[in-house]
Order: structure tokens, then sequence, then C-alpha cells
């Protein structure tokens, strides 16, 4: 019989395109898939999957609460139910996870998709953050298998427990681009015609990802239209500046999307913008996935100055660095890169060639491996 793969996660499943490319492949590959995770007040349904779902639901969404009800949940249904090998995503369901697979004596491997500890949301909050820390350096170095999003996170992880991580980028299926489509998309999604579109996209469009920043830059672009697509804690700050600053005609909202229906808008788009800080660890490691997005949708990059980024935009030549985030220098930097037509064709026609090897294609083969070993 094919063995069982109990995949958690703390996300609502809609839109966690790593968990689902995962699951998809493991699947494929003749593996019983069980991926679970929660519900949210706002949570719309899974689509439909080649794999099994769960969803949580608790009295809670948030805080210290409700990590601790999500992984005392998880913890049962993981010793009451069967599986030949679990997967835990990120540090927040490792607690449940790590005394299952113990208690169970089957393998455990941890995917961590940043360095979780290192969030500026646990920077901010040193207490909280000490027990995450404690919880990380107690059960990462025992699990079994470890596997990471990037090298440098590799490295970090390496070097602080002395663990080694396979890299399996998060990368998408290859897909043909977009880029002759653009205008129909436009139509489709009732965008203008005309203008240059800039597109943020993301489930985490948080403090110091620098979208406060970009938003002000709209101040000194009034032919450009940015799209803000998906969802984050500054989101509300964001429709502050625009009132403030009087920007409804260059910024525009859009909810959370499912991943078909994001590509349109990403691929509608002239220019994807990715501008983290390095104000902390995890971010200045972070290889972000709407980056990978914007390079199978055909589309230029805007990033910010860290070594991830750097190392695919400049690498593969798919667009430029913003080295600070004054919003004034931002703006310069965006109207520089459209300035020469023929630098913005050359800029698309790379990202073509860069997604023909940063894909999901090539990177599964990895992903494949690791089961076998366990097998």
């Amino acid at each position: 019989m094919a063995q069982r793969i109990l995949i958690s996660v703390t996300s609502d499943l809609s839109t966690d395109q790593r968990v689902n490319r995962t699951a998809t492949t493991l699947k494929e590959a003749g593996y019983r898939v069980l991926v679970i995770g929660r519900v949210l007040k706002t949570s719309t349904e899974v689509s439909p999957k080649r794999y099994r779902t769960l969803r949580f639901k608790l009295w809670t969404e948030k805080g210290p609460m409700f990590y601790a009800l999500y992984n005392i949940r998880l913890f049962w249904f993981l010793l009451w139910h069967h599986a030949d090998i679990l997967v835990s995503n990120d540090l927040d369901t490792l607690p449940a996870n790590f005394l299952a697979a113990k208690l169970k004596n089957i393998p455990l491997v941890y995917d961590s998709h940043e360095y979780f500890t290192g969030v500026p949301e646990l920077i901010n909050r040193p207490k909280v953050q000490r027990i995450w820390k404690k919880i990380e350096s107690y059960c990462l170095p025992k699990v079994d298998y470890a596997i990471t999003v990037n090298e440098s996170i590799a490295k970090l992880f390496k070097e602080e427990y002395n663990k080694d991580f396979d890299v399996i980028r998060n990368v998408p299926l290859i897909t043909k681009p977009f880029l002759s489509e653009r205008e129909n998309l436009r139509r489709e999604l009732g965008l203008p015609i005309n203008k240059k579109i800039l597109i943020l996209q993301g489930a985490g469009i948080n403090i110091d990802r620098g979208a406060e920043e970009l938003v002000a830059a709209m101040s000194y672009l009034p032919d450009y239209l940015l799209l803000i697509v998906g969802g984050g804690d500054v989101i509300g700050d964001l429709r502050k500046i625009v009132s403030e600053k009087n920007l409804k005609e260059r910024v525009l909202f859009i909810a959370k999307q499912p991943i078909e229906i994001l590509r349109k808008y990403t691929a509608a788009s002239n220019l994807g913008v990715t501008l983290d800080k390095a104000n902390n660890i995890n971010y200045k490691l972070s290889l972000p996935n709407k980056l990978f997005d914007y390079i199978h949708a055909g589309v230029p990059v805007l990033s910010s100055d860290l070594p991830e980024l750097k190392r695919i935009v400049v690498g593969y030549d798919i667009g430029k660095i913003s080295t600070d985030h004054d919003p004034k220098n931002i703006s310069k930097v965006i109207e520089e890169m459209f300035s020469s037509e023929e630098q913005i064709k050359k800029w698309e026609a790379n990202t073509v060639i860069a997604a023909k090897e940063l894909n999901w294609d090539k990177e599964k083969e990895r992903l494949l491996s690791i089961f076998k070993k366990i097998g």
C-alpha cells in the first residue's frame, strides 16, 4: 500500500502555493496525501485538489492562544490517525509534529518557508521570540529531514544548529507567459489599457516590506497605476496614505485572488515590485514567492538590494535594484526603467529565459529524492 503523508500548515490552504505544489507532487508520485490547515472567518473554499484537505476551525485566529490551540488539536489528530511520514511547514506547526513523530516513531520532514524567529512580529516582542527560539533549538536539530527555500537561510541554520537543509525554492510550474495577451487581460479585468501598471502582490504585505514607500512614491507618478493584490498587516495604513495623498486614481486595492486570477493581474502589469527591507534577518535573507510569479508572468522586476533578490534580478538581468526606500527615489528608478522601450523588451525576454530554469518541474526532483530516501 502507498505510504500516507500528513502535511500540516497554519494557513487556510486557499493561497499557499508552496504547500499545494509539494502535496500535488507527492500525490502524483503515488503517495497518499492529506494536507491539514485552518479555517479563518475570511477564508474562501479550497479549490479542488488532487489530494485530500482538512481545515481546523478554532475560536481564536491569532496570538499565543491560537498557536497553542492549533498545536494541541493538531497533535491529537496526528496521534490518532495513521501516517507513514509527517511534514511540518514552519515553526508554528513543529511542536505537534515533533511530539507525534517521536511517540509514533515515524519520520518527520521540516519545511521552513522563512527564518521564522527573525520575523519583525517576533523581533518587536522579545519574550515571545525567546519562546519560539527555545522550541526551535530543541526540536529542529532532531528532525529527520529539513528543507528550506534558499541557500542563505540554509547556511544560517547550518551555522546555528549544525543541521543540513536541502534547498527547494518556491518556484511555480513552468507556464507560457502572457506577454502577447496583456491588452486582452486588461479588458477582461477592467484595467486601463494605456497606463503603465505596477503590481505588488502577496498574502503577507506587512511592515518592513516597502509597501508604504511604494504607495507614497505614486505621488510622483501621475501616469502610472499601482495594483496591490492580496492582504497583510499594513493594508489599512496603505489605504490611509492613499486617502491623505489623494491617490485613489493611482492605487487600486484588490483582495486575495485564486492563483489563476492572480496570475492574470500580474501578467496584465508592466512591472512587478518587491521592496522588502533588511531591517530584520528574515526579510534580509528572503526570496519572496512574488519574484518568481513576476518572472513566470513575463514581467520585469524592481527589487530592493537584498542578497537573494539581487542574485536573481541581476543574475538573469530581468530588472533593476532600488538601493534605498525613499519614495521620490523609488519613483525615479521606475521612470528610468520605462525610459527605454528597448530595455523593457530585453528584460521581458530575459524573464522567459529565467522561467525555463526557475520552475517547479526542475525543483520537484529534489523534493522527490528526499522522500525516496525516507521510503
